[in-house]
């Protein structure tokens, strides 16, 4: 890995789980690990149940857009995580991949959406603790 670990998450429409996911590991990993995310096939715009439900932890993603995944981001990530993206996502030896089985938040409410976020977090917390040494 580089100096600086980074992380690029993918679900299909890079507007509800990888958006979340990457606006937690930004907050709490305060800057010290490089955050991507994308999608196989990008929403027009963030999920706004996924943007309540963050905004009620103190993260805006307002200002997220949906972008598309690409193999640049892939090569330049040392951890790839997936939310059922299946066959889509490229994959290259020597990258470290995970693929983080969360319900899709799409067309749900915020009360639906909070769960969903809610295991993200812990996910993220755990990622954080596994990339970063103690004290980092």
């Amino acid at each position: 890995m580089s100096e600086k670990p980074s992380v690029l998450f993918v679900c299909v429409h890079n507007a509800g789980r990888s958006q979340m996911a990457a606006a937690y590991l930004n907050h709490l990993a305060g800057g010290r690990i490089e955050v991507r995310s994308a999608g196989s096939e990008p929403a027009a715009s963030v999920n706004l149940a996924a943007v309540e439900a963050m905004l009620e932890e103190g993260i805006d993603i307002r200002s997220e857009t949906p972008k598309i995944l690409t193999t640049e981001a892939v090569k330049d990530s040392d951890v790839v995580i997936t939310m059922g993206c299946g066959d889509t996502c490229p994959i290259f030896p020597g990258k470290r991949y995970e693929d983080w089985d969360l319900a899709d938040p799409a067309g749900k409410g915020v009360g639906a959406v909070r769960p969903i976020r809610d295991e993200i977090r812990t996910r993220v917390e755990t990622l954080i603790g596994e990339l970063l040494p103690a004290g980092a």
